[in-house]
């Protein structure tokens, strides 16, 4: 992808929304060979404070391929995600995809898919 990452993309769609939010995910140099990139409880990679009832969400933002493997990695290997849910966060999985924006035109925009993940999906 040039440009601008996924997380840039959704912190940039969140601000023209008018939600306050911040990155919460960290480079972490002294984990793994190499370092790893840690998200806050394992799975947010923005916090987004909408305003009226949405309140806090948790935002886990990534590529088209990626959005069946955070979305699995959310409900089934995060233990704190639901813990998030129960004390009244919500939490949004963004995916981006490039898109036409005429039928047989060669003009792309890049656009968001956005999932709302409940109690219910656990």
């Amino acid at each position: 992808m040039k440009g601008m990452s996924y997380t840039q993309r959704t912190l940039r769609e969140l601000r023209n929304r008018g939600v306050v939010c911040a990155v919460v995910e960290r480079w972490n140099q002294f984990a793994g060979p190499h370092g790893v990139r840690q998200d806050l409880f394992g799975f947010i990679d923005i916090c987004a404070l909408y305003p009226g009832d949405k309140g806090i969400v948790g935002v886990q933002s990534t590529g088209p391929s990626g959005h069946a493997q955070h979305r699995k990695k959310i409900l089934e290997d995060c233990e704190h995600a639901l813990d998030w849910l129960k004390s009244g966060g919500k939490i949004e999985l963004w995916s981006w995809r490039k898109l036409k924006l005429k039928r047989g035109g060669k003009a792309e925009r890049w656009f968001p898919r956005v999932e709302d993940i409940t109690e219910e999906m656990f």
